[in-house]
C-alpha cells in the first residue's frame, strides 16, 4: 500500500465513519468477519479529529422493512439495518462525537445506496452539501464494508474532487468472493486514494 505524505489532520480535513452498525458485526444480520476489530482503530481516529476540533461525520444504513436489497424483496442481502431496530444502531463501543453529524442512506425502498456521498441528514441535506459548506478538501475514511459502502463512497469522493485517505486498519470487507476486499483497496488506490493506518495518528501526535 502506498504511504501518505502527511498523516496529521488539519483544517480542511474531515473524518467519515461508515456504517459501524450492529448488523454488520459478527453475529449480526449481515455480519462482516472481524467487523468489531475495527473499533479501536476507528476510535483512535475519531479522537485524533476531536482533539483538533475537526469534523467527524457518521453514515448509517437506515432501511425501511421493504427495502429492495433484501432477499425477501428480490435483493441479494438478508434484511439488515432496518430503521429503529437494534441492528441499525451503532456498536456500543464506538465513540460518538457530539453534536453528532449523522447521515442516513438506503432510506428509500426502491433505491440501493452503497455510497454515503449522497446520504442525507435529518433535514434532507446530503453529505455532499455538508462537506462543501464546511470547506472540506480531504476526507479520511474508515468503516464497513471495504468492498461495498467504503469503496463506493471513496470513488464518489474522488470523482467529486476530494483527496481521500483510507484508514485500512479501520475497514473490513464482506468478501462475498475471495479477495474482494483487497481488490477494492487496489481499485481505490488506482483512482487516487491513499492508504494509512490509524496508528500513524498516534505516532505523529
Amino acid at each position: 500500500m502506498n504511504p501518505t505524505a502527511q498523516t496529521t489532520p488539519t483544517e480542511g480535513d474531515a473524518l467519515l465513519v461508515v456504517d459501524v452498525q450492529n448488523d454488520f458485526m459478527p453475529g449480526g444480520a449481515l455480519g462482516v468477519k472481524g467487523g468489531d476489530r475495527i473499533i479501536p482503530a476507528m476510535n483512535r481516529s475519531i479522537e485524533s479529529f476531536l482533539v483538533r476540533n475537526l469534523p467527524v461525520i457518521y453514515s448509517r444504513d437506515w432501511h425501511p422493512p421493504d427495502h429492495s436489497s433484501f432477499l425477501d424483496n428480490g435483493g441479494i442481502w438478508p434484511a439488515h439495518c432496518v430503521q429503529h431496530t437494534e441492528g441499525a444502531g451503532f456498536h456500543s463501543d464506538l465513540l460518538i462525537a457530539t453534536p453528532t453529524r449523522l447521515f442516513s442512506k438506503g432510506t428509500r425502498a426502491a433505491e440501493e445506496q452503497y455510497s454515503a456521498f449522497h446520504a442525507e441528514d435529518e433535514t434532507g441535506s446530503p453529505l455532499s452539501s455538508t462537506l462543501a459548506h464546511l470547506g472540506i478538501e480531504r476526507v479520511y475514511i474508515g468503516g464497513l464494508a471495504t468492498d461495498y459502502c467504503v469503496l463506493n463512497t471513496v470513488l464518489d469522493l474522488l470523482q467529486a474532487g476530494y483527496r481521500v485517505i483510507v484508514l485500512n486498519d479501520a475497514c473490513r470487507a464482506v468478501d462475498v468472493s475471495p479477495n474482494d476486499g483487497h481488490a477494492a483497496l487496489e481499485r481505490m488506490i488506482a483512482r487516487g486514494a491513499v492508504m494509512m493506518s490509524s496508528l500513524d495518528f498516534r505516532s505523529r501526535g
